[in-house]
């Protein structure tokens, strides 16, 4: 089971974060974070089905800061190259996406990613306030 979503910034994307590791209920296989010019996706892929009430639970949580999002072809090709372990730098190159973090939740990595785009930019675009 997974669920995808697409947050509008990259506040929201670490308060999944934070979710996932405050509720040990959650059976977080990986996650998947990819930037996009207006926004962040954010494909959480479970070890095993939760019951109805988690799951719901899970998906309110999820619907509160974003919306249910139905990844165009590049995107899923490079949920799957990840997936079948590919090397995050080689999906960027295949799929031109910008894959922030895969595996366990990671707030660091969102945060370097911020930090380095923000300070080749010079200014601090919406999506990554």
């Amino acid at each position: 089971m997974e669920h995808t979503f697409y947050l509008a910034n990259a506040s929201l994307t670490l308060r999944v974060v934070e979710y996932l590791h405050s509720i040990p209920w959650v059976p977080v296989r990986f996650m998947t974070v990819i930037h996009q010019i207006d926004g962040w996706v954010v494909r959480v892929k479970l070890a095993y089905e939760m019951t109805p009430e988690q799951d719901g639970d899970f998906r309110a949580f999820l619907n509160e800061l974003g919306i249910p999002y139905e990844p165009e072809i590049r995107v899923r090709m490079a949920f799957w190259g990840l997936e079948t372990g590919q090397s995050p730098i080689d999906v960027m190159r295949r799929y031109q996406v910008a894959v922030v973090s895969h595996g366990a939740p990671d707030r660091e990595e969102i945060e370097a990613f911020r930090k380095q785009f923000v300070q080749g930019l010079g200014y601090c675009p919406e999506t990554l306030a």
